[in-house]
């Protein structure tokens, strides 16, 4: 099986692909989007779009697994912002009809740390520890986006009966 994890964000959207089954990871890799601060949304968006269709098409998943996107009281926009982005990536999986699971980032820590409080240092430690990798998962956004793709793999019947 082959799980795709997406963080999303505007400047930087984490992409993980995992292959494998259950707890056995056979081959991973990961990366991310960026997209120029300087152009408008509606072209940061097609960025997106762009990247992840070229990844879905190379890669070609049987499982989407995408982060719930939330939003602070203090920062409303960012919550809107993260929410057209989700739409995107959302839209671009229908497209190639893969099946979609979101998880919030809290149910993410709480599976690969044991604890949903977890820091992002320690989700990323967490996840290298799995995948026998001893230097840092850089940025975050790809590390966070590999965890999710590992819970896809894990639990991927638990996460689409939802």
């Amino acid at each position: 099986m082959k799980v795709i994890g997406i963080d999303p964000g505007l400047a930087s959207t984490g992409i993980g692909i995992v292959s494998g089954s259950g707890l056995n990871v056979i081959r991973f890799s990961y990366g991310t989007i960026h997209t120029r601060a300087h152009a408008r949304l509606p072209h940061r968006l097609k960025e997106i779009h762009d990247h992840l269709f070229q990844v879905l098409t190379d890669e070609q998943p049987d499982l989407m697994v995408v982060e719930d996107i939330f939003s602070l009281e203090k920062f409303p926009r960012s919550g809107i912002l993260l929410g057209k982005v989700t739409g995107v990536i959302l839209l671009s999986a229908a497209t190639y009809n893969i099946p979609v699971c979101e998880i919030a980032v809290r149910e993410a820590k709480q599976v690969l740390t044991g604890n949903g409080n977890a820091t992002k240092k320690q989700l990323e430690k967490s996840v290298r520890a799995r995948l026998s990798l001893t230097l840092p998962i850089k940025p975050d956004h790809a590390s966070d986006a590999l965890s999710l793709a590992m819970i896809g793999l894990m639990r991927h019947d638990d996460l689409c009966a939802s």
